[in-house]
């Protein structure tokens, strides 16, 4: 394995995933010493120095190079003892790590991919990020799958089209009576409160730049940092925003949301990138996570 050693290795794994040499010993049932002379090992061999000895510990670009090779190991490793002694079998479940933004999370991925999870094949280490952010995790090396807005394969990955997200600006039918929103006025909502999912989050400052006065700001912009949360915000009035339609279509219906420029959206493109690696283990996930996205996504560009 390019003079790397297995343990060694695992051993770095181990100490980015529990962040002290105290943790990792625990997890690995060695010793605190012993920890520290496979790390010193490793960056022997490796030439660099792999970890900041902060707390938590954290890898170096170098480190991050070669946990990437560790988890790799551990997918192969997992994929054979799959084969050797079968499905589900009691050792042979493997920590599968992926980042998802959030808005999936809430609608589609989980229904997706819950049949591996009681299968006992695999269980699921899910990092919850910006759907423009989640390549960031692919690249250092902490996760080995994402669904992620960026078409562009990450190196070292595969990419495919999973399918898209379309928002609908929405709000209470009282939010709007109060501030007055006359239907298909976007520019209103520059000027009304609103919901932001975090600070990074500018979906809905898209939607009024260019049809808004470049001056005006919101009377109040509510940051709502869950997704389920970000939908219960705007029915109970906190502002509008814009809310992916398998999370607003029976509000939409029955009346406790109203669609604030009706027939308009946008729309979020969503992807799936994977270490491009043989493995049947994330094999089965990538199948997965097809499936749930052609049921629950639309197309790209369809009407």
């Amino acid at each position: 394995m390019s003079g790397f050693q297995y343990d060694h290795l695992q051993t770095l794994l181990a100490l980015a995933e529990e962040g002290t040499f105290d943790a990792a010993a625990r997890r690995l049932r060695l010793t605190q010493s012993a920890v520290s002379q496979r790390i010193k090992a490793l960056e022997q061999s490796a030439g660099r120095i792999l970890v900041q000895r902060s707390n938590p510990v954290l890898p170096t670009d170098a480190g991050a190079v070669l946990l990437r090779l560790a988890r790799q190991a551990s997918l192969l490793d997992a994929d054979a003892r799959s084969a050797l002694h079968g499905p589900g079998a009691e050792d042979s479940a493997f920590p599968m790590a992926m980042a998802v933004n959030a808005d999936s999370l809430a609608t589609w991925f989980l229904e997706a991919v819950a049949p591996l999870a009681r299968s006992g094949e695999v269980v699921f280490d899910i990092h919850r990020e910006d759907q423009e952010h989640t390549t960031s995790l692919l690249r250092s090396g902490t996760v080995m799958a994402a669904v992620t807005s960026t078409a562009d394969a990450v190196q070292g990955c595969s990419v495919e089209p999973l399918g898209a997200m379309r928002y609908r600006a929405v709000c209470t039918p009282g939010f709007q009576s109060d501030h007055a929103i006359r239907s298909g006025d976007l520019a209103a909502l520059a000027r009304v409160p609103r919901i932001d999912f975090d600070r990074r989050d500018d979906l809905q400052a898209t939607v009024v730049r260019g049809v808004a006065d470049s001056g005006a700001t919101p009377r109040a912009r509510h940051f709502v940092p869950t997704s389920s949360d970000f939908a219960r915000a705007v029915l109970l009035g906190f502002g509008w925003g814009m809310l992916p339609e398998q999370q607003c279509s029976v509000e939409l219906e029955t009346g406790r949301l109203v669609e604030i420029a009706p027939g308009q959206y946008t729309e979020v493109r969503l992807f799936w990138q994977r270490w491009n690696l043989a493995s049947p283990l994330l094999d089965a996930v990538t199948d997965a996570v097809r499936a749930g996205a052609r049921d629950s996504l639309r197309e790209f560009g369809a009407a």
